[in-house]
């Protein structure tokens, strides 16, 4: 029995129960939290830290006690960890044809599409033709992005640390199993890196912070692992926010990305680094870490692809994490069909890792007619600025009426107090990991301080809300079934950063709450989602439109149902939209860089 047959119904285990939720209108008030910025942020900061009787003040002016006016919360349990897994009767192939050249090939763009990204097939192919060596590669990027050097590296900003003997010692083992003909596959000698949110042998780990919160045992989180055995060259650790706190990748420790497509913008958070290092051509892919959006708020805002793995699919261990039932790692992506290869590779089940373990590996869907369903909740799609909502739909369309997909109305009870329970459990946890803030970044002094606020109470109504949404979406998914919920990614036009804003940082609760209105529900049900680029905006300031992405969420263990949607969203960027794909002003051409650089070592 294969469960990624059409007309098949997997089994699960730890599925909710499939229980309508209680028919409530949407309803929400817009929050008015007190905005820091600047120097008042600094000394503000400090006062909030130390003054218990601020904190508590701060945190029911967030309204995070909303929760307890819920009544329909008593006829529900708590539900601490969203884990769901499919259960397979069959295994599936291994994970070496997830990197099969030939199957790579098939899925890459054609090279006359507008706006292309070079992809992993790319790499490989002038590899394999003796044109390029990963190593040419390697030495051509490593000028590019280190901070040990002066000048630093034009694009050094998204990375944090880059060991070159690392780095080119892999580059040269994969050089050599070119020249013997013996290539690991289609990601061999192909250049990636990796948030540092997660382990990797021989870096400093800071999470974005002035901590080091390396391990003392060392060791390289499996998912990372998976990427260096099938031949990847990592070329080093990646800027975030710092711990993850925020949705800009504003950060006046590490420094900020600006926006490849527009500097007077954020790149989005808190991977902000991997989306900047995709979206600048630097890497095909790179692995990034999501507990509230940060996979998907950046790849929007950069106009890149990425995927929120289904909770504990994809094993980061033994690295971990500060948000446990919130958070997943993930890969961003220059294309659908690396975000393919790079998602199959890095969720190869761990067998150290209880729940990644039980997960079968990633397999396709099987070849024929397959349902397309889209579900929209009008009330709540509705919510983005009319830019957002006008790019969103024209792609809606398209899936509509040139793909075939039937779209329905759907409704989910308590988004916005969802999205209050969410906050306050990572929150919770990230705050309870933490639970001294010196050396912070102010912005996160005033959070995390806020955070300590939280009862045992206002915790536990947000777990019975948690277990509500889970079991509606089941509901949805048996009525639908192979159903995508689909929404904006976020549902305002990237962040338009304030002059001032980087030397401090700046604690934007209200637009925090509001670029990640749509985001929150997968990390606090553990479903997978999946974002694309479908459209293009002016910006309120500086050269370069605004990216604006589309989103969708499935089922449990569903990333084939949403990696073949996203597929058919890259019809509508390439085919569909006035204009194409665009490429931002500071994307480089890797390729020719270093075959420039190549030539003039060799006098070519």
């Amino acid at each position: 029995m294969d469960e990624n047959e059409p007309g098949r119904k997997p089994r699960f285990c730890n599925y909710p129960s499939a229980i309508e939720g209680p028919p409530v209108p949407y309803s929400t008030s817009e929050p008015s939290n007190p905005v820091f910025r600047g120097l008042p942020l600094a000394i503000g900061a400090s006062l909030v830290s130390s003054l218990s009787f601020v904190q508590s003040y701060l945190w029911n002016n967030a309204g995070f006690a909303a929760l307890r006016s819920i009544k329909e919360l008593e006829d529900y349990e708590p539900r601490y960890d969203p884990t769901v897994i499919p259960i397979a009767d069959a295994p599936a192939e291994s994970t070496t044809s997830y990197t099969s050249p030939s199957d790579a090939q098939k899925q890459a763009l054609a090279q006359d599409v507008k706006g292309r990204y070079y992809s992993v097939t790319d790499f490989h192919i002038a590899y394999t033709s003796g044109k390029l060596t990963p190593t040419a590669v390697a030495e051509s990027l490593l000028p590019l992005i280190r901070r040990d050097i002066t000048p630093p590296g034009v694009h050094s900003v998204a990375f944090l640390h880059s060991k070159v003997k690392l780095v080119l010692e892999a580059a040269r083992a994969a050089t050599k199993r070119y020249q013997d003909g013996k290539p690991l596959g289609v990601l061999d000698g192909v250049p990636v890196a990796v948030k540092d949110e997660v382990d990797l042998d021989g870096y400093r780990k800071c999470m974005g912070s002035s901590r080091d919160y390396t391990r003392k045992n060392g060791g390289t989180s499996w998912c990372v692992r998976q990427w260096e055995e099938a031949g990847a060259v990592v070329l080093g650790t990646l800027n975030m926010h710092e711990l993850g706190l925020d949705t800009t990748n504003n950060n006046p420790i590490t420094g900020t990305p600006r926006n490849p497509h527009n500097k007077h913008y954020y790149t989005g958070g808190s991977s902000g680094g991997s989306a900047y290092a995709v979206s600048a051509g630097l890497i095909p892919i790179a692995l990034g870490a999501d507990g509230g959006g940060s996979i998907r708020i950046p790849s929007s805002y950069c106009g890149v692809y990425g995927l929120k793995t289904s909770h504990k699919r994809v094993s980061n261990h033994p690295t971990v994490g500060l948000a446990g039932t919130t958070g997943v790692v993930g890969p961003i992506a220059s294309n659908m069909a690396d975000l393919e290869i790079s998602y199959r590779v890095m969720a190869t089940p761990d067998p150290d890792e209880p729940s990644s373990a039980l997960f079968a590996p990633p397999k396709p869907l099987s070849q024929g007619k397959r349902k397309k369903t889209i579900g929209i909740y009008k009330e709540w799609f509705s919510r983005a600025d009319a830019s957002v909502r006008n790019v969103c739909q024209k792609a809606l369309d398209y899936y509509e009426h040139k793909l075939g997909y039937s779209i329905v109305d759907i409704t989910i009870p308590f988004i916005p107090q969802g999205q209050t329970a969410h906050a306050i459990t990572i929150l919770a946890e990230i705050s309870s990991c933490t639970p001294d803030v010196k050396g912070l970044t102010a912005a996160n002094k005033v959070l995390l301080s806020v955070a300590s606020k939280t009862p045992a109470d206002d915790f536990l109504q947000a777990q019975q809300l948690r277990n509500l949404l889970m079991q509606h979406l089941a509901f949805l998914f048996k009525k639908h079934p192979s159903l995508v919920i689909v929404t904006p990614t976020t549902p305002n036009p990237g962040w338009h950063i304030v002059p001032g804003d980087l030397k401090y940082g700046v604690s934007d609760a209200n637009m925090s709450v509001r670029s990640m209105e749509y985001v929150y529900l997968a990390n606090f049900t553990g479903v997978p989602s999946l974002c694309f680029p479908v459209g293009y905006v002016d910006p309120v300031e500086g050269e370069g439109k605004i990216p604006i992405g589309l989103m969708g969420m499935a089922e449990w263990g569903a990333e084939e149902l949403l990696i073949e949607w996203g597929r058919d969203g890259e019809r509508w960027l390439n085919e569909g939209l006035e204009g194409g794909r665009r490429k931002p002003g500071v994307w480089i051409d890797v390729l020719e860089n270093a075959r420039e650089i190549r030539g003039e070592r060799t006098g070519d």
